[in-house]
C-alpha cells in the first residue's frame, strides 16, 4: 500500500479545523457556561487555561516519543481525546467537568500538531515551507468556520451542548481519512531523539521558546475573551473573530512562501510592532471602529504562530520533530498561565467601575478596554526581544537550513 500524500494532508488539514473550532466554540459559549453554571471570569479563564495545559503536555509526550511511536500512533491518540473531550463538554455538570473535558480536548490539539508539523516537513521536504503554510491557513480557516457556526446557531436559538455536538462531525471525518491510510516513514528529519534533547540546550531554541509564550498569548489572549472583553462594545464579537481569522487565513495561503523568502526574524519584529499597535487601537476604539482595529491585529498576528514553528524547523533542524512540538507547547503554556490572569483583571475592572457607579454595561465596556491596555505589553515586550533577534540575523544565519520555496 503506497502513501496516498493528498489524502494525509487532507485528513491533517480536517483535524487543524477541528482543534481550531474548539478555540473558536468556546470563545462563543464561554458567557452561556458562566451564565449556567453561575461561574466567575476568573473560574472560566481556569477553564481556558486547561485547553492551553493540555496542549504543551501532548506536544511535550509526542515529541519525545513522535521518532518511536509515530505519526499514525499519535492521531489515534488525538482522536480518542477529541471524542471524549467532546462528549464530555456535552455532559458537563458544572466548573470540574469542564475542567476535565477542556484539558482533553486541548491534549487532542496538542497531539495533533505533534503528529502533523513533522510528519508534513517529512512527506513535503522538497517544499516543506510552503506546505507548512498551506497547512497552518486552516487554524484561522477553522476558526472562522467555528465563530461563523458558532454565531449561527446561537442566533437560532441553539445551546452550546449542541454547538459543542457540531464538532463530533469533523473529528469523525479526520479519523476515518486517517486510518484508513498508510502513514510514511521518517526520512528527511532528524530522528535521534538523544541528539533532539541535546540540542535543546541552545541558546537560541530557548530565547525563541520565551518568545513563543509571548507571541501566543498576544494572540491567543484577545480571541479567547473576545466575546467577555467586546460583547457590550457595540460590535459583533463572533463577526470580529471571523474577519480576524479569515485574514490570517488569506495572509498564510497567499504570502506564506514570500515570508520565507524573506528573513524570518525581520517577519516576527514586523509582526509584533503591528499587534502592539492593533491591540492598542482595540481598547480606545468604539463601534465600527473596533472593525479596522481588528483587521490590523490579523495582519499583526498572521505570521506568528507558524514563522516561530517554521524558523525552528530551518535554523535549528537538529531538534528535530521535538524542537517543533517543543515550541508550539512552550506558546501554550504561556497562553495557560495567563487565561486566568487576564479573567482576573476583567473581574477587577468591572468591581471598580460598578463601585464607581456605573452600570453592568457602561463596566463590561470599561472592564474590556482596560484589560486591552494591559495586554498591550505582551507584544510591546516582543518588539524588543524579535528586534535583537533580528539585529544578530547575521549571527545565526550560518546554521540555516536552505529551504526550497517552489
Amino acid at each position: 500500500m503506497n502513501v496516498n500524500k493528498k489524502q494525509l494532508f487532507l485528513a491533517t488539514c480536517i483535524s487543524l479545523i477541528v482543534t481550531a473550532m474548539t478555540f473558536a466554540i468556546r470563545a462563543g459559549i464561554l458567557a452561556d457556561l458562566g451564565v449556567q453554571f453561575d461561574l466567575s471570569d476568573k473560574q472560566l479563564g481556569y477553564i481556558n487555561s486547561m485547553a492551553f495545559a493540555g496542549f504543551p503536555l501532548a506536544t511535550i509526550f509526542g515529541g519525545l516519543l513522535y521518532n518511536s511511536l509515530g505519526a499514525r500512533k499519535l492521531m489515534i491518540i488525538a482522536f480518542v481525546s477529541h471524542l471524549l473531550g467532546l462528549i464530555l463538554t456535552i455532559a458537563a455538570g458544572g466548573f470540574w467537568t469542564l475542567l476535565i473535558s477542556t484539558f482533553l480536548i486541548g491534549f487532542a490539539n496538542g497531539s495533533v500538531e505533534a503528529a502533523c508539523n513533522p510528519m508534513i516537513a517529512d512527506m513535503y521536504t522538497n517544499n516543506r515551507t510552503a506546505m507548512l503554510n498551506k497547512f497552518h491557513v486552516w487554524f484561522p480557516g477553522g476558526i472562522v468556520i467555528g465563530a461563523l457556526v458558532s454565531k449561527f446557531m446561537s442566533d437560532f436559538g441553539m445551546g452550546w451542548q449542541m454547538q459543542i455536538g457540531i464538532m463530533l462531525i469533523p473529528t469523525l471525518i479526520y479519523g476515518y481519512l486517517f486510518f484508513k491510510q498508510k502513514f510514511p516513514e521518517s526520512e528527511h528529519i532528524e530522528t535521534n531523539t538523544k541528539l533532539n534533547i541535546k540540542a535543546l540546550a541552545n541558546p537560541l531554541f530557548i530565547f525563541m521558546a520565551l518568545c513563543m509564550t509571548l507571541t501566543a498569548t498576544s494572540e491567543f489572549g484577545p480571541q479567547q475573551w473576545i466575546e467577555k472583553i467586546l460583547g457590550s462594545s457595540g460590535a459583533s464579537p463572533m463577526l470580529i473573530l471571523a474577519m480576524v481569522t479569515g485574514i490570517m487565513a488569506l495572509g498564510r495561503y497567499f504570502a506564506g512562501p514570500v515570508v520565507h523568502r524573506l528573513n524570518p526574524a525581520g517577519v516576527l519584529w514586523m509582526s509584533a510592532i503591528i499587534t502592539t499597535a492593533a491591540v492598542y487601537a482595540m481598547s480606545i476604539a468604539d463601534g465600527i471602529m473596533i472593525y479596522p482595529a481588528a483587521m490590523l491585529f490579523a495582519l499583526g498576528v498572521c505570521y506568528f504562530w507558524p514563522t516561530m514553528i517554521g524558523f525552528t524547523s530551518e535554523y535549528l533542524p537538529k531538534t528535530g520533530a521535538l524542537g517543533m512540538s517543543l515550541v508550539g507547547g512552550a506558546g501554550m503554556i504561556g497562553a495557560s498561565i495567563w487565561q486566568p490572569v487576564i479573567g482576573s483583571w476583567l473581574d477587577d475592572a468591572r468591581e471598580g467601575a460598578i463601585a464607581s457607579g456605573l452600570d453592568q454595561n457602561a463596566a463590561d465596556i470599561i472592564a474590556g478596554k482596560n484589560t486591552l491596555e494591559i495586554m498591550v505589553f505582551f507584544p510591546l515586550t516582543l518588539v524588543v526581544l524579535f528586534g535583537i533577534l533580528f539585529a544578530l540575523r547575521k549571527k545565526i544565519e550560518g546554521g540555516r537550513v536552505p529551504q526550497d520555496t517552489h
